[in-house]
């Protein structure tokens, strides 16, 4: 690419960040959230999944409406992240599809499917850990969840207990590459 195409670039991607929603400081509330969705994550490392948890709470109160760790693996179901069993789950809950006055508190950046659903689901509030520059849909990669031609944003608090999170994650990584997960060795998807 030329100097120019550069400068092009460059100036696009000034362009869009300076377009990006701004995000909220954790609260309190956000943190005891998240330091539960980290044991969830941890807990579904150890049973073979892929470290992701997800608690869903009322942002008034601080119930716990519902919470949930990846199940993608044993269900064989790819639909089985942490944050969509959880937002469903909530929605059980509370005999509604609107949680408005929610937050959801996941360790890894929701990907499109997961941030679509909370779009959809009217979520308050998305606070999550490590970010996700490979599938990550609320900053890194997309921005669906504050995305201004939707119908709904969600106010965004990310990094919160992003080294934990990200460590969980690289340590459970780190320990299948060494094993394979698949019969004779196959690290496939």
């Amino acid at each position: 690419m030329s100097g120019a195409g550069f400068g092009v670039l460059h100036a696009r991607l000034r362009r869009e960040r300076a377009g990006r929603a701004p995000t909220e400081s954790p609260t309190p509330l956000d943190e005891r959230m998240m330091a539960r969705a980290l044991h969830l994550a941890a807990e579904a490392g150890a049973a073979g999944e892929v470290p992701v948890g997800a608690v869903v709470y009322e942002l008034s109160s601080g119930a716990v409406l519902s919470e949930a760790s990846n199940t993608r693996e044993h269900a064989r179901d790819p639909a089985g992240h942490a944050e969509f069993l959880a937002v469903v789950e909530a929605c059980r809950t509370l005999g509604d599809w609107r949680l408005n006055a929610c937050g959801v508190a996941v360790t890894l950046e929701p990907c499109p499917m997961c941030a679509g659903l909370m779009v959809n689901a009217r979520v308050g509030r998305v606070v999550y850990g490590a970010a996700d520059p490979k599938g990550g849909a609320c900053r890194s990669l997309y921005t669906i969840t504050t995305d201004p031609r939707l119908n709904h944003r969600v106010a965004l608090v990310p990094g919160v207990m992003a080294l934990e999170s990200a460590a969980l994650l690289r340590s459970f990584f780190r320990a299948r590459r060494g094993r394979g997960r698949g019969p004779g060795g196959d690290a496939g998807a």
